[in-house]
């Protein structure tokens, strides 16, 4: 299939002030494309009607469906009604608006959550609804799956050119650092950072320090979004991540390095493990012509360097729709 251009389209990022869809407005700069905006105090994604309004207003020629309502284990375990619900109506309505109003193409961005707890490692495409979910984030990855089967719906009874794509664990500037809703990067770089401004000898971290997880900076996967918008077009949705991992214990002493923090790191074993590894096989996407390119110590001190410039702004609050 030929190249879709994005010069001088009008392309819309849903969920621009979240940390993947500010990720991906930072690498459409330098596309030459019109950006047109949408914040939660102009369009609600969980209404239907207003989402069609708008749309059919602004008439969008590309559109990357990066909004959702995002969280760690203790949020995906304590509102699961409201991950659920609000990733459904953000996709459907997202969506069935863009098939309605003509958009050239369309880009799903969901989760690694979607594979089975017991996918085989490294997961491919193919492994997908194949075994059992997590527990701790199933109702977000039901959504998400949700998401990656109306794009193949639609592409089948439509004939609109929607794809997915899969990301792996995501960090960097942007991030939520919350103590109660973060994912692990943000998490236990903000609890090394305040134990290191109260010299404190010792933190602790969730679970054994033994999974294994995959991460990748938002802005390497910003880029690889921008590549298969422009270069992929069919029905199996792609992973997209590094090719590599390492174990949590691992990480945390890479984040204690990226904020100089020397004290201990000790693993609480009562509390949830989550996923014993979820590494992404990149394949596709490297034969589509991709790889990672920023070094996670790289990447680690430049999402320290951001949150310590913009620490009274960083997100300390509850999950929230990055939309």
């Amino acid at each position: 299939m030929a190249q879709f251009e994005l010069r001088g389209r009008k392309v819309w990022v849903a969920g621009h002030n979240g940390m993947v869809g500010s990720a991906i407005v930072r690498r459409l700069a330098s596309e030459g494309c019109e950006m047109i905006w949408a914040g939660r105090k102009v369009l609600d994604l969980r209404r239907q009607r207003d989402v069609e309004d708008w749309m059919a207003a602004e008439k969008p020629d590309a559109v990357f469906l990066a909004a959702a309502l995002v969280g760690g284990i203790q949020a995906n375990n304590s509102r699961p009604a409201e991950f659920i619900y609000d990733n459904l109506a953000i996709e459907l309505n997202a969506i069935e608006a863009a098939r309605r109003v003509g958009v050239a193409k369309l880009m799903f961005l969901g989760s690694s959550c979607i594979y089975p707890k017991l996918a085989p490692q490294p997961i491919p495409e193919s492994a997908l609804l194949t075994g059992p979910l997590e527990p701790t984030n199933e109702w977000y990855a039901i959504a998400k799956i949700a998401g990656i089967k109306l794009c193949q719906s639609y592409r089948r009874q439509h004939r609109c050119d929607f794809i997915a794509v899969m990301p792996t664990n995501l960090y960097g500037p942007g991030d939520n650092f919350d103590y109660e809703s973060s994912h692990v990067v943000p998490a236990l770089m903000r609890k090394m950072h305040d134990a290191k401004t109260r010299r404190e000898a010792k933190v602790t971290a969730w679970g054994t320090g033994t999974p294994r997880r995959e991460l990748l900076h938002v802005d390497d996967m910003a880029d690889a979004c921008v590549h298969l918008m422009k270069r992929y077009s069919g029905e199996e949705h792609v992973n997209i991540g590094t090719g590599t991992d390492l174990t949590i214990r691992e990480l945390a002493e890479k984040v204690g390095a990226a904020v100089g923090y020397e004290g201990e790191v000790h693993f609480d074993a009562t509390r949830p493990d989550g996923t014993p590894r979820k590494l992404l096989d990149v394949g596709k996407l490297r034969a589509l012509g991709w790889r990672a390119r920023i070094p996670l110590e790289d990447g680690l001190r430049d999402t320290y360097a951001w949150f310590a410039a913009h620490l009274g702004q960083a997100r300390l609050g509850a999950a929230e729709a990055t939309v």
